[in-house]
């Protein structure tokens, strides 16, 4: 679903009058990730690197998703949704969502038990605060990596994105894309949940296999 220009523009002011104190804002809605301020934080945090080459799992066919270069919170070099290979679950998220605040424990809690086997990747989402951004990822102990779209440009292609914050995409072992999954969760056993019904893949029967 394509927010209008109008909704886009109210989402941003949102945010810039809702950030979180002390933390200054961007004003441009790109995330400059070398900035000494950021680099700290990102340091601090522990969010890793957006380097496809690194991600956890990732063996099966690329997903169907656009070829637009994102920023990443992690680091300095970004990556497209493109590269991402399934199976893999992709959260969207924002510094001042609040459901997005009370999922990323139990996303994270799945990410260090089931990393090695499927992909997890965060986008910061219509967020022109990457050092809230940051700042929330540290406080919720989270480490996989995360993209950012801080202008919303993913709105521009044919990405299937969720009308409301957060959001799950499901990237299949072929590459195909799942609709928008409503998020919201409060453990690793609902993500597995959503991953065992939308994917077909036995988390536990593969956790048992030596």
């Amino acid at each position: 679903m394509r927010l209008p220009v109008a909704a886009v523009a109210l989402l941003a002011a949102g945010v810039l009058l809702t950030g979180c104190d002390g933390v200054a804002p961007s004003f441009a809605c790109k995330v400059d990730a070398t900035t000494p301020d950021l680099v700290q934080d990102r340091e601090a945090a522990g969010i890793a690197d957006c380097d496809p080459a690194s991600w956890s799992a990732g063996d099966g066919a690329a997903a169907r998703l656009p070829d637009l270069e994102l920023d990443c919170l992690g680091g300095e070099a970004g990556a497209a949704l493109s590269r991402v290979h399934g199976p893999a679950v992709l959260n969207f998220w924002s510094s001042n969502c609040g459901p997005c605040r009370k999922e990323m424990p139990a996303l994270q809690e799945f990410y260090e038990e089931y990393g090695d086997r499927i992909t997890v990747l965060g986008v910061n989402w219509l967020d022109t605060y990457p050092g809230a951004a940051i700042d929330l990822a540290r406080l919720s102990g989270v480490t996989y990596p995360s993209l950012a779209d801080g202008c919303g440009d993913l709105q521009e292609t044919d990405a299937p994105l969720g009308a409301g914050l957060p959001f799950f995409l499901f990237v299949a072992e072929d590459g195909t894309v799942s609709k928008p999954h409503t998020g919201g969760v409060t453990s690793s056993d609902e993500v597995v949940a959503m991953v065992e019904e939308t994917l077909g893949i036995d988390l536990a029967a593969a956790k048992a296999t030596p």
